[in-house]
């Protein structure tokens, strides 16, 4: 891989705010996640990603959902159990297109009932998948 392939993969994981040091937790994982995504992120943060077992405080979550993978509300709510104060969620969706493709109304309405706002800020992070900010709601940014 070349320099600047490299840094354009970094760019991707570092459009999503992290930085070394950073925790994250993953929820959602399945053969279909976007593996180069996973590795730019550990290798950007300089760690692994945790699972969804870990019970330590994380920095940020990335919850990987498609549309028939049960209630949002439900998932969202069980990314904030370890999720630091003004820590963020990042909703991986498929493309519209893709398999699993979520409506953005669903997240509009399943984050609020979950204590969450969903931000203007979005990022697509693969050919598949597509990422969107959520923040609760006293941390609006």
């Amino acid at each position: 891989m070349s320099e600047a392939e490299a840094a354009a993969l970094k760019n991707v994981a570092s459009k999503l705010g992290f930085k070394n040091g950073d925790l994250i937790q993953e929820f959602g994982y399945d053969e279909d996640v976007d593996f180069d995504l996973r590795a730019d992120i550990e290798d950007l943060t300089d760690s692994e990603i945790l699972t969804e077992e870990d019970q330590e405080v994380v920095d940020a979550v990335i919850l990987w959902w498609r549309e028939d993978d049960g209630d949002l509300v439900d998932a969202l709510m069980d990314s904030l159990t370890t999720l630091d104060e003004g820590g963020e969620v990042w909703v991986l969706t498929p493309k519209a297109g893709r398999d699993g493709y979520v409506q953005p109304a669903d997240l509009q309405e399943a984050a609020p009932t979950a204590g969450l706002h969903v931000t203007t800020q979005a990022a697509g992070v693969s050919a598949d998948w597509t990422a969107t900010r959520l923040v609760s709601k006293r941390n609006k940014g």
